[in-house]
């Protein structure tokens, strides 16, 4: 079987769809073109790919239900999303990421731009940090395995996107450190990054919310950023 990364491509307008298939090629990615969330979930189920370009506005349904459907789905979850679509507006890129999108590229848009996002997104779930610590123990209820990509806490596994479960690693590798929001940005999406800070205080408040009554360890350290505190 081919290491080449495989990438699929969600967009109805077929010249588009063709537009980031070539240049993905051409930058030695395979990749599979869907016109409708029918036919992409179809082939989904059979073969899954390594990243997925989605647009939202599709003729048979929302491309946000699709990113939301499956960023909860343990069995697609860690598959990283890149939006593509015509929806500028700064709400709409917010709910995107809040869903657990990974990226958000807005039309008109530089497909060399867009290739150099895949790359990154790629790069950054694919790295292997060989000297990481398997267990990381942030109190004596809430403990990270970074080889599965789990988080316990008290005793039951928690379900959290590929970001959530990165932020959360990066603040506890140094409990106490304060990060600001730029320096997590950094972190998750490196220089190519073109996301608004609040995307941190979406993933945050996500983040506490699926911590439970471990919520409050991830302390808001106001104008500056976060850490964790116990």
């Amino acid at each position: 079987m081919s290491d080449t990364k495989m990438i699929y491509i969600v967009e109805d307008e077929e010249d588009i769809a063709e537009l980031v298939s070539v240049n993905l090629e051409k930058s030695s990615f395979r990749t599979k073109k869907f016109y409708d969330i029918f036919t992409f979930k179809n082939k989904l189920a059979v073969e899954k790919p390594d990243l997925i370009v989605l647009d939202l506005m599709l003729p048979d349904g929302d491309g946000l239900d699709v990113c939301r459907d499956l960023k909860e789905n343990p069995e697609y979850r860690d598959i990283p999303v890149i939006i593509l679509t015509a929806k500028s507006e700064e709400m709409d890129k917010v709910l995107g990421l809040e869903l657990g999108a990974d990226d958000y590229v807005t039309k008109p848009f530089s497909p060399r731009e867009l290739v150099a996002r895949v790359k990154n997104i790629l790069k950054r779930f694919n790295k292997v940090f060989e000297n990481e610590k398997e267990i990381i123990k942030i109190s004596d209820e809430i403990k990270i395995n970074t080889k599965k990509h789990e988080v316990v806490v008290d005793n039951e596994k928690i379900d959290l996107t590929a970001t959530e479960f990165k932020i959360l690693k990066i603040l506890a590798k140094r409990k106490g450190w304060v990060f600001s929001r730029e320096q997590i940005l950094n972190r998750l999406w490196g220089n190519e990054k073109n996301v608004i800070d609040r995307t941190v205080d979406v993933h945050i408040r996500h983040l506490r919310k699926k911590l439970g009554d471990s919520k409050n360890i991830i302390k808001n350290v106001r104008g500056v950023g976060y850490k964790i505190d116990v």
